[in-house]
C-alpha cells in the first residue's frame, strides 16, 4: 500500500489527455488532490481528477493564478511535450520543484536544436537537408528523395508527412508549418529501418538506462508518419547500443544539466549506426513505466509526483533496482491502431484482466468514439496499448499472437476498424 503522508495535498496536473489518467489515478492513490488544467472540454484526465480546470496548458499567467487560488503544493506537467515549457515557467513563477529546469526544455522543446545538441556529442540525427520556407529552387534540387517533412515543434506525429517527390514536397512544407507554433520544419531523410526507444530515469544527479527496447511501426498508411504498433523488451540492440552510444548520452545529460526527471529518446538503427529523432521530457504516451513498474518494482509516477510536492524523489537507489536487462524477463506493449469511423462494438479486450502475464491495458477510444481523418497518421488513433511481461521470447510471442487474433473492434456497420498488428516471429527472432 502506498504512503498516504501526501494525504490533501492539491497537485496541478498540465494536460488531460487520457495517457496522463494513470497519473491521476497514482497521485489519487496517494493521498494527493489533482487538478487537471486543460482547455479541451470533457478531457479524459478531467473526468477522473479531484477537481478540473478550463484553463489552457499553454496560459502561463492563468495557470499560476489557478495554483495560487487553490494553494496547490506541487505541479506536474501531464502526457505531453508542448506543456513542458509551461510546467517549466509555472513552477518558476510560485517557487515550486521543477525538474525541467529552463536550460534543458531550450534544448529539447524544439527538434532542431536537440538534434545540433546531439551532434556535439558525437549522437548522431536523422540526414538532413537544408530548406527554408522560401523553397529555394537550388535548394530543392539538392534533395533526395523519399524524405520526411516534421515541425520543429511537434509531438504524437502530428504535422509530419513524407514526399517522395517534388510535388509532395511542396505540399507537405505548408502542411508541417501549420503544426509548428514556430514557424519552423526540417527535411529528413526517409528511414526505412528499425526503431528504437531508450528510456532513462533521473534521480539526485544519477542517470540509469531502465529499458532499451525495439519499435514496431505500421506501413499501411503509405505518406504518413509511422504510428507505433508495439515494442519488445529488452532491445536485441541492447549491448551495442551501451558500447557505442550509451555513455555519449549520459555525457550529454550531464553537461545540460539532467538531475531529475524521465526522459525518452527514439533512434532507427541501420547498419551498425544509431540515428536519434526525437526526445521526451516526461512520461510517455507509450508507458513503459508500466513494464518497469512491473518488472524493478518502482513507479516513476510516484517519483514525479513526491518531486512535484517535495522536491525529492524519495529513498529509492537506482542503482539496485533498475536493471535494462529486465532480469531476464521478456516484455511488450501491443498498441491496437484504428481507422477512420465510429466505433460500434469491443470484444476481447477484457481478457487481459485474468491474464497473469498482462500487467496493464490503457484503453483511448470507447464505443461511440469517432476517429476523424486528421487523426490518421498520429497517436490520436490508438484504441488501446496493452503491457504484457513473460517468463521467456516464446511465452511472449504466444501472448501477442493471441491478443492480435482476439481483439476486436467493429464499426457502425460491422466493418473492421484495426489495422494489423507487428510480425512477432521476426521481432523476438523467433
Amino acid at each position: 500500500m502506498r504512503a498516504r503522508k501526501f494525504e490533501g495535498k492539491k497537485l496541478l496536473i498540465l494536460g488531460g489527455n487520457p495517457e496522463t489518467v494513470p497519473l491521476v489515478e497514482v497521485a489519487h492513490a496517494m493521498g494527493v488532490k489533482t487538478i487537471v488544467a486543460s482547455s479541451v472540454p470533457n478531457e479524459a484526465a478531467k473526468k477522473v481528477a479531484w477537481m478540473a480546470s478550463d484553463v489552457d496548458g499553454m496560459d502561463v499567467p492563468g495557470l499560476v493564478a489557478l495554483a495560487r487560488e487553490q494553494q496547490v503544493e506541487g505541479v506536474l506537467v501531464g502526457v505531453a511535450d508542448m506543456l513542458v515549457p509551461s510546467y517549466c515557467k509555472v513552477c518558476d513563477a510560485l517557487g515550486l520543484p521543477c525538474y525541467a529546469k529552463q536550460q534543458i526544455v531550450d534544448v529539447f522543446a524544439f527538434k532542431d536544436i536537440f538534434k545540433t545538441t546531439c551532434e556535439r556529442y558525437g549522437i548522431h540525427g536523422i540526414p538532413e537537408f537544408y530548406l527554408s520556407a522560401d523553397m529555394n529552387e537550388e535548394d530543392i534540387a539538392k534533395i533526395e528523395y523519399p524524405v520526411m517533412v516534421k515541425p520543429v515543434d511537434s509531438a504524437s506525429g502530428q504535422g509530419i508527412v513524407k514526399a517522395n517527390n517534388r510535388e509532395e514536397l511542396m505540399k507537405a512544407v505548408p502542411y508541417a508549418l501549420s503544426f509548428s507554433k514556430k514557424k519552423r520544419f526540417i527535411v529528413e531523410k526517409y528511414m526505412d529501418c528499425e526503431d528504437m526507444g531508450m528510456y532513462y530515469t533521473f534521480k539526485d544527479g544519477v542517470c540509469s538506462a531502465s529499458c532499451i527496447y525495439d519499435r514496431y511501426t505500421t506501413n499501411e498508411q503509405p505518406g504518413l508518419s509511422k504510428v507505433c504498433l508495439g515494442g519488445t523488451y529488452p532491445s536485441k540492440h541492447l549491448k551495442e547500443y551501451f558500447e557505442r552510444m550509451h555513455r555519449n548520452a549520459l555525457q550529454m545529460f550531464k553537461e545540460i544539466g539532467i538531475s531529475e526527471g524521465v526522459l525518452m529518446l527514439s533512434a532507427f538503427y541501420e547498419n551498425g549506426e544509431f540515428y536519434v529523432y526525437d526526445t521526451g521530457f516526461r512520461l510517455q504516451g507509450e508507458a513503459p513505466h508500466l513494464l518497469m513498474k512491473a518488472i524493478h518494482g518502482f513507479d516513476q509516477r510516484e517519483l514525479l509526483i513526491r518531486f512535484a510536492l517535495t522536491g525529492s524523489q524519495g529513498e529509492l537507489d537506482l542503482s539496485t533496482v533498475d536493471d535494462a536487462n529486465l532480469r531476464g524477463k521478456s516484455a511488450a506493449t501491443l498498441w491496437f491502431l484504428l481507422k477512420k469511423g465510429t466505433i460500434g462494438s469491443i470484444e476481447g479486450l477484457d481478457r487481459w484482466k485474468d491474464d497473469p502475464d498482462a500487467v496493464a491495458c490503457v484503453q483511448s477510444r470507447y464505443v461511440g468514439d469517432e476517429i476523424v481523418p486528421e487523426w490518421i497518421g498520429t497517436e490520436k488513433q490508438v484504441f488501446a496499448r496493452l503491457y504484457l511481461v513473460s517468463d521467456n521470447k516464446e511465452k511472449l510471442a504466444q501472448e501477442l499472437k493471441q491478443y492480435m487474433d482476439s481483439v476486436k473492434v467493429l464499426d457502425q456497420n460491422g466493418e473492421n476498424m484495426l489495422l494489423h498488428g507487428f510480425d512477432v516471429e521476426e521481432a523476438l527472432e523467433l
